[in-house]
């Protein structure tokens, strides 16, 4: 019985064109099997320094990009193909979302050596963004070889001082431009942490240098905390989000992000469903052995579980980004995500009336809602990422699903 979580779909890096000379960043998905709750780990706290104060926006000063409650978002793949990326945004756009998360990698940016950096493609990137208007979340994460001695897997790099000055170069060149910066992603799985136990202290202080480092810069930009990945397991391999965070708030997390990062996979149910009806379902829940509490996982109202992590610690005046959420259509027979798959029109769907729960429900602490996926164009039919995707990959061939088509008929306001 395999237990996966949406971090397995939404680890998803975009991949070069064969003739790239920049090796990219490879994450593969990586199942994770339930196993019986051990005790709750001690985690050792970061230093607690207290937080650089913000420089208030005045004259000459950028002015951060308000989002809305919901507000439309999309995860796209920009950085290698000038041609899709423009196919790609342009569709963004005619479907009414406003935003766009991108990956901005920093082993493709500085990846040759210390201060050395290659801005070709962030630049193009960043220019096509603007030609559409649209506001853009850049994910920023995934270390060179020099930064640590991890490399090729994903992990905090050996001198957090080393991505303070990558963040620093990035937010100089970019200042009033990027609107958000996703700090990491999933550090609560060890595949996302050097393949060492996740460490909520860790990443708290790498938050803060990164908080720190970019609001020296461009004050204006919002500052979100890494999305994390809903799992039941809880060792070495993987922590919950909710026990996760809660960790983060315990290590002094707080005063370095403005919004809250969440994931939001819908697994087998629809968008409407109590947590609690998955948590006691077997169906639903695909017959995990591990206790109720931790089994509210399957499904997108989860968000809220992280919702109550943030009120009980006082920060209800902060807003949360669902920065990856949907459904897969992946019934391929040797799938570990065919037990929880769904049709394209119940995607489609469910997609819709995820925005539309949240609209009805999640007022005013719901932002920016970015859905998985614009796809990569490479991928195919042995990519478990393209049955998430919202149309199909390929270029310049343009085949539309129904999830695609539903969202732009979707009312936005």
């Amino acid at each position: 019985m395999l237990l996966l979580t949406l971090g397995a779909a939404a680890c998803a890096t975009e991949q070069p064109p064969p003739d790239a000379s920049i090796a990219p960043a490879t994450n593969s998905p990586a199942s994770l099997v339930p196993s019986p709750t051990p005790e709750p780990t001690a985690w050792p706290s970061p230093t607690s320094d207290p937080p650089v104060g913000e420089t208030p926006t005045g004259s000459g000063q950028p002015t951060p990009a308000a989002m809305s409650s919901p507000d439309y978002g999309m995860q796209a793949f920009l950085f290698w193909r000038e041609e899709v990326a423009d196919r790609d945004l342009k569709l963004i756009d005619e479907a009414g979302f406003r935003w766009v998360k991108q990956e901005f990698a920093w082993r493709e940016i500085e990846g040759a050596q210390p201060g050395i950096f290659n801005w070709a493609n962030t630049d193009r990137v960043m220019d096509q963004i603007d030609s559409y208007g649209l506001n853009v979340i850049a994910r920023v994460g995934v270390q060179p070889q020099w930064a640590s001695d991890v490399y090729p897997e994903v992990g905090p790099p050996d001198n957090y001082q080393d991505f303070a000055n990558f963040l620093g170069a990035l937010a100089t060149r970019y200042r009033g431009r990027i609107d958000a910066y996703q700090i990491w992603n999933e550090p609560n799985l060890a595949r996302e942490w050097g393949n060492r136990p996740p460490n909520p202290a860790e990443y708290s202080e790498m938050l803060k240098v990164a908080y720190q480092a970019i609001k020296a810069i461009d004050p204006s930009a919002h500052i979100i905390s890494a999305g994390l990945a809903p799992t039941t397991r809880w060792d070495d391999v993987a922590v919950p989000d909710t026990v996760f965070l809660q960790a983060m708030y315990d290590a002094g997390a707080a005063p370095y992000f403005d919004l809250m990062g969440a994931h939001g996979a819908g697994y087998k149910a629809a968008p409407e469903t109590d947590p609690d009806v998955v948590a006691n379902d077997p169906i639903l829940n695909n017959y995990d052995p591990n206790p109720p509490e931790l089994k509210r996982i399957y499904c997108f109202r989860h968000v809220e579980d992280v919702r109550e992590v943030m009120v009980a610690n006082g920060d209800a005046q902060k807003r949360v980004v669902l920065l990856e959420f949907g459904w897969t259509t992946d019934h391929r027979p040797d799938s570990p995500y065919a037990w929880h798959a769904v049709g394209d029109q119940e995607q489609a769907e469910y997609l819709v009336r995820a925005y539309k729960y949240a609209q009805e429900h999640w007022q005013p602490w719901i932002a920016v809602m970015s859905l998985i996926y614009m796809p990569d164009s490479q991928w195919g039919k042995g990519d478990e990422q393209t049955y998430w995707s919202i149309i199909y990959p390929g270029y310049p061939d343009l085949r539309m699903r129904p999830a695609y088509m539903q969202l732009k008929a979707m009312p936005k306001d």
